[in-house]
């Protein structure tokens, strides 16, 4: 802590770092680092929200070492935080079809020529929340009539993802994972898994998912897909 707020909640105490301190500080520092790092994630705000994450167990040690009665203060705070007050979700515009229990398949039964990226997400991984803005840009941006943006609550609709071979788990590194369908059939899907089961790290920016489902040429091909069928349609009812 800093002066004013070390003078009282530590009254006569000196406003300075101990060496166990310093060290738990330096700890945390690396730990956010290497965490970063590890999932490709190089970006301020997965920083930030790292740091936050950390930052609490960090505070925890901090304050035990301290008096634990503080600790206990502390951590009873912070899971009345984490009930009652809910993360904050994007709320922007977005063309995105939200599935339920069987309407995925029922869809793409529907209309089997359509092309379909498909998230797999769940509402408490950092990494799918950090994601939602994005796929919500690219949906705005990309979506055609023959090609649509669609997301399953992976823990929700659990049986769908597993069908999929998706796993909520926090330590499977599935999470998101977008799913590109083809005639109802997946052609591609980030990040990759291996015939070992083994999933392959995938940094999830807007420039990295365009290029990985190659974007701006299914786009292309789409839309004149699109006009063909328009055209052909036209020329049928004249005939007609």
């Amino acid at each position: 802590m800093v002066p004013p707020f070390c003078h009282v909640v530590f009254p006569g105490g000196e406003c300075e770092l101990e060496w166990k301190e310093s060290e738990i500080l330096f700890f945390l520092l690396v730990v956010v680092m290497m965490k970063n790092r590890k999932t490709g994630n190089m970006s301020m705000l997965s920083y930030i929200s790292s740091s936050f994450m950390y930052c609490k167990a960090a505070n925890v040690l901090l304050y035990f070492s301290v008096d634990p009665r503080l600790m206990l203060v502390y951590v009873v705070t912070w899971i009345l935080q984490f009930l009652l007050v809910v993360e904050p979700t994007y709320a922007g515009t977005e063309n995105i079809v939200y599935f339920g229990a069987q309407d995925l398949e029922d869809e793409f039964d529907t209309d089997p020529d359509c092309v379909w990226l498909v998230c797999f997400y769940t509402a408490w991984n950092p990494l799918c929340v950090s994601f939602a803005p994005i796929f919500s840009k690219l949906s705005n941006k990309y979506a055609l009539e023959n090609l649509k943006f669609g997301k399953v609550d992976a823990t929700r609709y659990n049986k769908i993802a597993k069908q999929h071979y998706v796993s909520d788990s926090s330590y499977g590194r599935q999470l998101p994972t977008v799913v590109m369908f083809k005639k109802s059939i997946e052609v591609r899907r980030r990040p990759q898994i291996d015939t070992d089961r083994k999933v392959h790290k995938f940094y999830f920016s807007e420039d990295n998912v365009i290029a990985a489902f190659d974007l701006n040429n299914l786009y292309d091909e789409c839309k004149k897909n699109l006009s063909v069928k328009k055209k052909y349609r036209g020329d049928k009812s004249k005939t007609e």
